[in-house]
């Protein structure tokens, strides 16, 4: 009988374990993918290391952060959490082959790492007066931007884009622009 018990409660080790492992991978995949599914994210498609830096506006108003360095053919996350406007804006800087993804809504930047409030006399406060593109995520709770090579992207002007010429105008957050950059060291 002892050689029996031992058998069954082996046998009863083996069937829970067996039914653990796959409930812990779920576990495990629904946890990671619900860490990664709220976030802004870029990802860099280029061949070149890229500088970025990001506007958006939030409850305290508008706020320009840079720079995130971010290596060829790799993710970065730029905002953790679930997304609080549907309008973002970002430039580009290619730090390899030069050029850079831009657009028409203006806002504030730096050399060196930053954080600025307000988008208003950029100049007269000590900072660049920098073009930005329009990233319109759609109100969606997570948003990835996709930067390629100027071969996979065609040059556009970005319609609609605020301080754009038939555009809008004011401050950045208008609806209107598509969302793509122009490919890098294209001419508005």
């Amino acid at each position: 009988m002892i050689a029996s018990d031992s058998h069954r409660r082996h046998s009863i080790r083996a069937r829970l374990t067996a039914g653990l492992f796959p409930a812990l991978a779920l576990a495990v995949t629904c946890l990671w993918n619900g860490s990664a599914a709220a976030d802004f994210r870029l990802c860099n498609n280029t061949s070149s290391r890229v500088g970025i830096a990001l506007g958006y506006k939030d409850a305290e108003g508008w706020t320009t952060e840079g720079w995130w360095n971010v290596s060829s053919r790799s993710c970065e996350t730029l905002l953790r959490g679930t997304l609080v406007a549907r309008f973002y804006y970002l430039y580009a800087l290619d730090y390899d082959r030069g050029g850079e993804w831009s657009g028409q809504a203006f806002m504030c930047s730096r050399d060196k790492e930053f954080t600025i409030k307000g988008t208003e006399n950029c100049l007269a406060r000590g900072f660049d007066r920098t073009g930005f593109f329009e990233v319109d995520t759609g109100e969606q709770r997570a948003w990835t931007v996709q930067l390629t090579e100027s071969n996979e992207t065609p040059s556009q002007r970005l319609p609609g884009m605020p301080n754009a010429p038939g555009g809008p105008g004011g401050l950045p957050g208008m609806p209107g622009g598509s969302g793509l950059p122009p490919a890098p060291g294209s001419k508005q």
